[in-house]
Parts: structure tokens; C-alpha cells; sequence
């Protein structure tokens, strides 16, 4: 997927209070970007980094500018946790995920569990339903790409949604869609979520099926990569 808003480069100098970020420009001023990830984004936020910043050209925003990615060991680093989402929507319609194939069907936000909705449903007369759940995966440690990188409760509730679905007779995907593409593997944070992490597996265990797949992300594109190994 292509970046249709205008993007601008510049450094990182800080992130406070979640959703604030201050970006040293070119020209030596300092703008303030809304940071749209609640996670802790460790590993992701050393200070002098390249980012890149979408302008929305909205001069009545509060904050015009949204912090997209960071540059990391040389590697962007997608941080916008609603870019993966609309990414593994094209990419199902594209057919671009080998174990999401054969659908007649894909709607994104549909509600279902507790409160909840489903990142993405597929559907078909023949094959069913499959509840898609997509998480934006920033953080490695080697060739690792391990989540979570904060304690999630709304994470582990997915987890047990998921469970759910699949005790009823549906499919239910966990897809981690790692934001960068210098990793092999996947793997749960277990020092990071203990729970999560012993969660994942029991679901994974029942049934639900887990995915991760990296991504080639510049500032100004984000596309699906290579499928990476589980390693529970």
C-alpha cells in the first residue's frame, strides 16, 4: 500500500505522555506529531533516529502531523498501529496470504465477543467464516520479532475471543504483522506478558492459528513481506 498523504522526514528527539511525539525538522524547528501507538515501543524510540511524519494538511488539527515511522539499526520501523490493518485487508483481497485464500467475502471492524470487532471476517458459503485478528508488531530482539512489548489485556481478550470462535466452528487467525523486515522468526514476549505469552499458546493449542509475516516499509509504502516461523 502507498502513503497518499504528504510525508515529511526529520528526527527524533522524544515521546511523552503516549500520544506525543517532538520531531526536529530540517530547518531546525521542532513540531509536535500525534503518536498513534499504545504500546511501549520499545526498542524503536532512540533519540537522533530518522522519522517520517504524515501530513494530513488538516490546519484545524490539533495535531497536523501523525509519526509513521522510525528509522532502526538502518531497518523503518512502522509505528502506526492502524497501517497493518488496512494492510492485511489488501493484502486478503490481493491474495496475497496463502492460508486466507478462497473467501467470497472481507469486511474489516465487524462486531463480535465481548464489545469487540474483528480486525477482519472473512466469509463464504462453502468454507464459512474465518475471524482474522491483526496486530501491529514493532519490536525485535536479533532475528526475533516477539509481542507484546507492554503488558495487554486487550490483547489476551482477543486471545480468549478468538477460542471462542473456534469452539463455535469457526476459524479463528491470530496474524502478526511484523512492521519491519529485518526478522526470521516470531516468537511471544514471555518476559514482557506472561500471561499473554502462556495464553497464546493454550489457544494455539486449541485451535486458533497464528500467523506472522513481515513487512517492507519505507516512508512512503508499507507492503506485505516474507510469512515467518512460529516459535512457541
Amino acid at each position: 500500500m502507498q502513503i497518499l498523504q504528504p510525508v515529511v522526514l526529520g528526527t527524533f528527539i522524544k515521546r511523552y505522555k503516549r500520544f506525543l511525539t517532538d520531531v526536529e525538522m530540517e530547518d531546525g524547528s521542532v513540531l509536535t506529531a500525534h503518536c498513534p501507538n499504545t504500546g511501549s515501543m520499545k526498542g524503536c524510540l532512540e533519540a537522533g533516529a530518522r522519522v517520517a511524519l504524515r501530513d494530513s494538511e488538516d490546519p484545524k488539527r490539533k495535531l497536523r502531523h501523525t509519526f509513521q515511522t522510525i528509522e532502526v539499526n538502518g531497518t523503518w520501523v512502522n509505528v502506526d498501529t492502524g497501517l497493518p490493518n488496512a494492510l492485511a485487508y489488501e493484502a486478503v483481497e490481493a491474495d496475497l496470504i496463502e492460508p486466507l485464500l478462497g473467501y467470497a467475502k472481507a469486511k474489516r471492524e465487524v462486531k463480535y465477543g465481548k464489545n469487540s470487532r474483528i480486525d477482519l471476517l472473512l466469509d463464504d458459503p462453502e468454507r464459512g467464516r474465518a475471524y482474522v485478528e491483526v496486530k501491529n508488531t514493532t519490536l525485535a530482539e536479533g532475528e526475533l520479532a516477539r509481542f507484546p512489548d507492554a503488558v495487554t489485556s486487550r490483547g489476551l481478550k482477543h486471545l480468549n475471543e478468538l477460542a471462542d470462535v473456534v469452539a463455535e466452528g469457526h476459524r479463528g487467525v491470530m496474524l502478526y504483522c511484523v512492521s519491519r523486515a529485518d526478522v526470521s522468526a516470531f516468537s511471544p514476549a514471555d518476559d514482557i506478558d506472561p500471561a499473554y505469552s502462556k495464553r497464546l499458546r493454550e489457544v494455539a493449542e486449541a485451535g486458533v492459528e497464528l500467523l506472522a509475516y513481515s513487512t517492507l516499509v519505507t516512508p512512503t509504502s508499507f507492503e506485505l513481506g516474507e510469512r515467518l516461523e512460529i516459535r512457541l
